[in-house]
């Protein structure tokens, strides 16, 4: 197995450059000549019985997840970082924007839609779908295609918090050109809450799996105002997008190279890479492969019916024929 470096980035050169966002705390550094963002662990909100979550493994190991599966992604390194004689993990995240190039999330081009009534950081999947039919920076196919191969991903990885401000574009203020950003912030994907009681329960218990397969984590997309459940949106077919998404995603995953991602990852238990793994290949197998075969089996009957459509019309045209040859024939009929 190959081991991943660990880099320890406390005497890394810090620069000026500050991050927003609210989960955990960001310092910009310098390491191999090139800007990262360091993120340091957030505390875990929801779960009191942790001092800090997972989030900069879940984050480390999303962007390298989607990677993996061809769709670019911040390149993303684990490491530590020593503050007050105290070590902590930290995640640094390749800062991909350069100078007259810079990183506009979704909520500011979704804003450049005048006559629309929803603001830019409105999650309800409706107004986004009509945000890229009314746009015209960007092909609005190509758009859409990103989102959705995006969605297909976050929901084999349960990301919960992909919303408008945490994926966008590249804005060359040279050329006035705009293209895709890579994947970035996948801090909220992996379970960052899971402590090692809820890994060996879900693991062990087939409810607290189905819980967090089905049920949690929700999209942070909404429908009708309510946040999309992975499995109840996919696997009802009902999106012709989102299901083109699935059958181009589904045979880039590679449940080989996901594993190796894991178990090269340092600092994380055998316990935690057994508990990613199991999640990661169960929400495949039941989410993303049992949709997959709902809209094979439904095609099959759509090519059958129209077979048998087909067969009908050319016997109903036959006998019209044979019916008609007769009418103008001499011979009796009795």
């Amino acid at each position: 197995m190959i081991s991943v470096e660990i880099i320890d980035f406390t005497n890394a050169e810090h620069r000026r450059k500050s991050y927003g966002g609210a989960n955990g705390k960001k310092i910009s550094v310098i390491y191999n000549n090139e800007l990262y963002m360091l993120k340091f662990p957030s505390f875990a909100k929801q779960n009191k019985d942790m001092s800090y979550s997972n989030s900069c493994f879940s984050e480390y190991l999303g962007c390298k997840i989607f990677e993996s599966i061809g769709i670019p992604a911040q390149k993303t390194l684990i490491g530590t970082y020593k503050s007050k004689d105290k070590e902590k993990i930290v995640v640094a995240c390749h800062d991909f924007t350069r100078p007259g190039i810079v990183l506009q999330d979704f909520a500011s081009f979704k804003n450049q839609i005048i006559d629309s009534e929803n603001n830019g950081y409105g999650t309800e999947l409706k107004y986004i779908l009509e945000t890229f039919e009314n746009q015209s920076i960007l092909d609005p196919i190509k758009l859409q295609e990103h989102f959705w191969d995006m969605f297909i991903v976050d929901a084999l990885i349960g990301n919960w918090d992909r919303h408008n401000g945490n994926w966008g574009f590249l804005y060359n203020a040279e050329t006035d050109e705009v293209s895709l950003a890579p994947i970035y912030d996948c801090g909220s994907s992996l379970y960052p809450q899971a402590d090692v009681d809820i890994m060996k329960k879900t693991l062990t218990d087939g409810n607290e799996m189905d819980l967090r397969i089905f049920d949690i984590p929700t999209s942070a997309i909404r429908v009708n105002n309510n946040r999309i459940r992975y499995y109840d949106f996919i696997s009802s077919l009902a999106n012709k997008e989102c299901n083109k998404a699935l059958l181009r995603i589904l045979p880039k995953i590679s449940l080989n190279k996901i594993g190796r991602i894991i178990d090269e990852t340092p600092f994380i238990s055998n316990l935690q890479k057994n508990f990613y793994k199991t999640m990661i290949g169960e929400r495949k197998t039941r989410i993303l492969d049992y949709s997959s075969n709902l809209l094979k089996e439904r095609e099959i009957t759509i090519d059958k019916r129209i077979e048998n459509k087909n067969f009908y019309d050319a016997y109903l045209l036959a006998k019209a024929n044979i019916d008609t040859s007769i009418a103008n024939s001499n011979i009796p009929l009795e």
